[in-house]
């Protein structure tokens, strides 16, 4: 037997889950390191690339939960850490206050145990959604479970910051424990005897890494698109960290406020994103590859403008502008998922997993190098001669640059394979 719409459904919320306790670390921890305790930008920085750098421990999960039969106890497990480790990120931040040395050793185990829980329980689910799924719903249920996350980074953040005002330690752990809490219980019932009546066969261990690595870079288009990945989504994760220091620090928002605003842009990636699958899916309007460049470079434009919002201050229009940017942003992203899936099966054959290996692996080492160098960038600009505006502005033009060359990379490479017409929807 196979998954149900419904049993994707409850699959998706753990997804939901994770990205509802990891948006806690990217917007409101980072933003209270940074503006609350006075901390350097590139200290939470350090702390999100530990947490991905740590998921490439992901193989390894993925390879046990196979032989183990079962998956849902490492689904649980996994967020049971993420949970800890999320709990204990705030905790660490309240410390800070009273002991940089406890607060900061506190900090690391704590994203630590992220970047274990994230590899663990994601990598789990995303193995059983692959094994379990009709191959005719596998594109249609990845995109379910993405749009879920999204909606929980949306609703988290928007939440958190209604509730974290007045701003007060005690209420921040408070808020962060129910919302750790909240996830382990909701996840451990959305899993619930989801795999009983599954046929489970335990995946024969796979060709050693680095030959099937080789393999797979030797092919151009793969290779190709493995530096569109990276380049994209360094540019994709560069505003992570400093889009809600901008905002306290430029525009004078509150924690709250700030908070709020990061919730506004994954509202309006949720948009973007649902924008294209009805658009690519259903009414079959423009191509994969034209929906990337348009994001991409709807992206650069939504950055530009922020900068120059910078200029006017407190009174500008950065809410609109960041959905903006979020709108665009979820575009160009499930498009270059949906190029991801199709490209996946170009080239060697028995191979389609390794694809999806090497371009996720870009994805993660771009995701932390993005996010500290954009936090780097910033404090190395802020010990100059410029203002905040000006400092944080020539990142996001920075970023801009890199959505630019993101496009035009792009539209060299997501063109249909010569008599494999229609392998790319809409192409």
């Amino acid at each position: 037997m196979t998954l149900s719409w419904f049993s994707i459904i409850r699959l998706g919320l753990v997804q939901m889950c994770l990205g509802a306790i990891v948006v806690l670390t990217t917007s409101t921890l980072n933003r209270l390191m940074v503006v609350e305790l006075a901390l350097p930008a590139v200290l939470p920085g350090l702390l999100v690339a530990l947490h991905y750098g740590i998921q490439i421990t992901r193989p390894q999960w993925g390879y046990h939960s196979d032989t183990g039969g079962r998956r849902t106890a490492w689904i649980i497990g996994g967020m049971v850490a993420l949970a800890l480790g999320g709990f204990g990120a705030a905790l660490g931040v309240v410390l800070f206050a009273s002991s940089y040395v406890a607060g900061l050793a506190l900090s690391v185990i704590s994203y630590a145990l992220i970047g274990l829980g994230v590899g663990a329980s994601g990598t789990s689910l995303l193995a059983l959604l692959a094994t379990a799924t009709k191959p005719e719903r596998r594109a249609a249920a990845a995109t379910i479970t993405w749009l879920m996350m999204i909606a929980g980074i949306a609703v988290t953040a928007g939440t958190v910051g209604a509730f974290l005002h007045p701003y007060s330690t005690g209420l921040l752990l408070r808020i962060v424990a129910i919302v750790t809490l909240g996830a382990v219980a909701l996840t451990t019932v959305a899993v619930w005897r989801v795999e009983h009546d599954l046929i489970r066969q335990p995946q024969p261990e796979p060709v050693p890494f680095l030959i099937a690595l080789r393999e797979i870079w030797a092919e151009p288009e793969a290779r190709h698109f493995t530096i569109f990945v990276f380049l994209s989504m360094v540019a994709y994760f560069m505003q992570e960290l400093i889009l809600e220091p901008y905002a306290g620090l430029v525009f004078a928002y509150t924690p709250g406020q700030s908070t709020q605003l990061s919730g506004a842009q994954n509202g309006g990636v949720f948009l973007g994103m649902l924008t294209v699958g009805i658009a690519v899916t259903g009414l079959r309007i423009g191509t994969l590859r034209g929906w990337v460049v348009a994001g991409c470079i709807g992206s650069a434009a939504s950055l530009v403008a922020i900068t120059l919002l910078g200029q006017v201050g407190q009174g500008a229009p950065l809410m609109p502008a960041v959905v903006t940017l979020g709108f665009f942003n979820g575009m160009f992203a499930v498009a270059a998922i949906g190029a991801m899936m199709a490209l996946a099966g170009r080239g060697r054959e028995t191979r389609e997993g390794t694809r999806m290996g090497l371009w996720g692996g870009a994805q993660a080492i771009a995701a932390g190098f993005g996010g500290l160098a954009g936090a780097a960038a910033v404090d190395i600009l802020r010990h100059t001669t410029l203002g905040d505006a000006e400092s944080f502005g020539l990142v996001f033009v920075g970023e801009a640059l890199l959505f630019t060359a993101a496009a035009l990379l792009a539209a060299q490479i997501m063109k249909p394979h010569p008599g494999a017409a229609g392998l790319i929807p809409g192409e």
